[in-house]
């Protein structure tokens, strides 16, 4: 009879132990992820980059913090520290220079965080700390897309640049190319180079400088939209856009659209952040939530020419606003994220 009672209450306690796992696993399930993201700046690309990462979230039903930088490598790294301190499932870092990258992957490693980075042009790869993936669009092809476009159409002129900033990676990458590629193919020489600091009104003023200073040039490769807009309203205002200086960018935005469109942007290729931005979460929640197991990735968006033909294709020239089109090409060229999103 003792024995029996024993059993019963053994039984009775194995029951509720049972219980309590179960319960403890449906609530684990049910945890709601947090992801954190480090953007550098104010420039508009890395604002739209946030908003794809964060459409994406709220989608997956993931709760975001986001810290921004402001250009200033002790914030990025007190950034950093502070998304490990709270103790994040998950971490984006888009840093505007190579070491706050490389420190990045190393503090998420050490604390056991999954890292993606953005726009990095897999640099951080060559370190010795594990991250999921870096998130990036080909900025050498693009470097001997311009050369080879600029060769075609206008042989023989000058070429001045005025870039984001010269400590940006994709700055330094697309530059790699630009320039030996223009000297390969010996139709154009390029006079000056410029930071623009991702700034509209330090781009104006290099553009100013370097028209004022006599420099001969007819080509003006600016380093984004924003940048570039301001720079055409100058020359203008001056009546020199087209006559003779022709002005090529990149981005494919909603401030260079309308330029290709009346001809006052001579050239762009279209990249988008925010959709890189919605590509970002969703390799960093693939690694979180199991689906994917694969480290050191690196993803490489499509990017296409501007032309007339296709501008008004939003598979080719990709939205920045965030637009169901992004479901559409994540399904075409990214089909491993199903059902994430």
């Amino acid at each position: 009879m003792v024995r029996t009672k024993y059993l019963r209450v053994g039984l009775a306690f194995v029951l509720i132990l049972a219980f309590v796992a179960h319960v403890g696993v449906a609530l684990a399930a049910e945890k709601k992820l947090t992801y954190g993201y480090v953007t550098p700046g104010p420039d508009t690309w890395y604002k739209k980059d946030v908003e794809g990462f964060v459409y994406a979230a709220e989608r997956a039903g993931v709760e975001m913090i986001v810290l921004n930088s402001d250009y200033d490598v002790e914030k990025e790294i007190a950034n950093i520290e502070s998304l490990i301190t709270q103790g994040v499932d998950g971490m984006c870092v888009f840093t505007f220079n190579e070491s706050g990258a490389n420190i990045a992957a190393k503090k998420a490693a050490e604390a056991g965080i999954p890292l993606v980075v953005t726009d990095n042009v897999g640099q951080v790869l060559k370190q010795d700390a594990d991250i999921v993936a870096c998130i990036d669009f080909d900025w050498q092809a693009m470097g001997n897309d311009w050369a080879e476009y600029i060769a075609e159409h206008f042989p023989g002129e000058k070429i001045a640049m005025v870039t984001g900033l010269f400590e940006h990676v994709p700055v330094q990458m697309y530059r790699s190319t630009f320039e030996p590629r223009v000297k390969e193919l010996g139709k154009n020489e390029i006079v000056a180079i410029r930071d623009g600091k991702y700034d509209p009104s330090v781009a104006v003023n290099q553009a100013q400088d370097l028209i004022e200073s006599g420099l001969d040039f007819s080509v003006l490769f600016v380093g984004n939209e924003d940048m570039a807009a301001a720079i055409i309203r100058m020359l203008k205002s001056r009546d020199l856009l087209n006559n003779p200086i022709k002005v090529i960018a990149q981005n494919g935005s909603p401030v260079g659209i309308p330029l290709v469109k009346d001809g006052s942007l001579t050239y762009t290729i279209s990249s988008s952040p925010g959709w890189e931005g919605m590509i970002s979460f969703l390799a960093l929640h693939a690694y979180v939530t199991g689906k994917k197991t694969e480290l050191n990735q690196q993803i490489m968006l499509p990017i296409t020419p501007v032309n007339m033909t296709t501008i008004d294709d939003k598979k080719k020239v990709v939205p920045w606003e965030i637009d169901p089109v992004w479901l559409e090409l994540t399904a075409e060229y990214f089909p491993e994220y199903e059902g994430l999103y």
